[in-house]
């Protein structure tokens, strides 16, 4: 079984930074890519980063020039270092990765989300 574990959020000031972790586990022949969402309350879930296994990245508009996304393959981690944060930051983290197990066909993962607090 594959789970997706996110750690690194909580509350931080504006201009403040943090970094996120997302940390694949389980019986995993390859992955795909890994992708970052967020969500804030009254807001559907949008995509904020994503890297490719050959390290290519995209990032949306809000968040470019602020955060980096990066990926350890020897140990399937990824990575958000957020900088310069803002308020509008503030919303519940998502990993998500797209994996294909050992035995198993390609299937969509989710980590169960870390809060992100960006205020005075």
């Amino acid at each position: 079984q594959v789970q997706l574990v996110e750690s690194g959020g909580g509350l931080v000031q504006p201009g403040g930074s943090l970094r996120l972790s997302c940390a694949a586990s389980g019986n995993i022949f390859s992955i795909y890519y890994m992708d970052w969402y967020r969500q804030a309350p009254g807001n559907q879930r949008e995509l904020v980063a994503a890297i490719t296994s050959g390290g290519s990245t995209n990032y949306a508009d809000s968040v470019k020039g602020r955060f980096t996304i990066s990926r350890d393959s020897t140990k399937n981690t990824m990575y958000l270092q957020m900088n310069s944060l803002k308020p509008e930051d503030t919303a519940v983290y998502y990993c998500h990765a797209r994996i294909r197990p050992i035995g198993i066909p390609l299937n969509d993962y989710w980590g169960q989300g870390t809060q992100v607090t960006v205020s005075p």
